[in-house]
């Protein structure tokens, strides 16, 4: 076989296995790709659900209205979708593994992101879930309130109005742009207090090459629209007679400013929760980093039992701070002491700090059950 004929055949092979492999891959997506309908049995029987297979159980179930909390927009990164399946679920992934513990994995938890409905499946879900809604709204406001964090107030339009417990979070939908090439959507706690039934409002500090905080602080305009669902979480104030302590950094602010705007605005009707002690401790490096001083100054002249205790870990020789300084601990420590049980305490910042901050709390008597806090991951 001459050179020529040789190079003919041998691009003929190559052709042949290539458009066999084309073949394959058209074939696998028609077929392991596409699961036909499935059944999902909600709470044994409170809901049948009829869906196409294929995707994850947390986009099926908000495709049907149905929306588990997630904070990192379904990609397994941030533990919240949890959700207990009795049947259907097949093994555990690796994926589900860091989030769930042994203990859990008996009981039948999983990652509903990261789960497929692959075949018929039985779930559990709270019923509290079935009632939260897809929102859209208009922005009506964005201030700088910091060099990196963001107030951001949007006017909701559908539906108009919203009810939630001061501390709860929502999901803000980002559409498509450079950094994403598909809609993600990120939990961020609400700032505003309930009783402003129309409106929700956000401080959303910029992470670097974050998908959302980047479309927030550099694409997201006043007027524009926007797509919510919400609200989430299990951080609100315990309706108790105990002190309060809160801690908090940065955008944490958001869900604490939330509940003592709740607190002002319920203490003329509620005179016992403007009596409860409350502490304040927020946590930022230099004086660039605290932020609506002015508001916290009048929620202490409203409320007498209310004190704000900012402390900066890094203060620069023009900050001129004459206030606390070191690590937010180290301040907590020194002002709490030994203060026993009737105390609980509402936390709000990373997850490093949070678990600095329990470490403390628990030195300073109060137990693991009255320390709250949602996990962002």
């Amino acid at each position: 076989m001459s050179p020529l004929e040789t190079f003919f055949v041998s691009v003929g092979v190559i052709t042949a296995i290539a458009t066999g492999l084309a073949f394959l891959v058209v074939l696998a997506e028609m077929t392991i790709g596409h699961y036909g309908r499935m059944k999902i049995d909600i709470n044994n029987g409170e809901k049948l659900l009829d869906v196409e297979g294929g995707q994850s159980l947390l986009t099926t179930l908000k495709e049907e209205g149905i929306f588990i909390p997630s904070a990192c927009g379904g990609r397994g990164s941030c533990g919240l979708c949890t959700l207990k399946v009795t049947s259907g679920g097949g093994d555990y992934l690796p994926t589900e593994l860091a989030w769930i513990k042994p203990e859990s994995r008996e009981k039948g938890i999983r990652l509903s992101c990261q789960i497929k409905v692959k075949r018929d499946m039985s779930i559990e879900v709270p019923s509290r879930l079935f009632s939260i809604k897809e929102f859209s709204g208009q922005v009506e406001y964005i201030e700088d309130l910091t060099h990196d964090i963001k107030r951001v107030r949007i006017r909701l339009t559908e539906p108009a109005d919203i009810s939630y417990k001061a501390g709860q979070f929502m999901q803000l939908a980002v559409p498509e742009y450079e950094l994403s090439s598909e809609q993600v959507s990120r939990a961020y706690s609400m700032s505003s207090a309930p009783h402003e039934t129309g409106l929700v409002e956000f401080m959303i500090r910029l992470v670097p090459n974050g998908i959302c905080t980047t479309w927030v602080h550099r694409y997201l305009k006043e007027g524009d629209r926007v797509s919510l669902t919400g609200p989430f979480g299990e951080f609100f104030l315990q309706e108790t007679s105990r002190e309060i302590i809160c801690i908090a950094g940065g955008s944490g602010m958001a869900p604490i400013r939330s509940i003592l705007a709740d607190i002002e605005h319920r203490a003329h009707a509620q005179p016992e929760i403007a009596a409860r002690r409350c502490r304040f401790f927020f946590g930022a490096v230099s004086r660039r980093d605290l932020f609506v001083l002015d508001e916290m100054q009048r929620l202490e002249a409203s409320l007498p039992a209310f004190t704000f205790i900012p402390a900066l870990s890094a203060p620069k020789p023009e900050d001129a701070w004459q206030g606390e300084s070191g690590l937010i601990t180290d301040v907590v420590r020194k002002h709490l002491g030994t203060t026993g049980s009737e105390v609980e305490a509402y936390l709000c910042g990373s997850p490093g700090m949070i678990k600095a901050c329990i470490s403390v709390l628990n030195e300073c008597g109060i137990p693991v059950d009255r320390i709250y806090y949602d996990s962002f991951g």
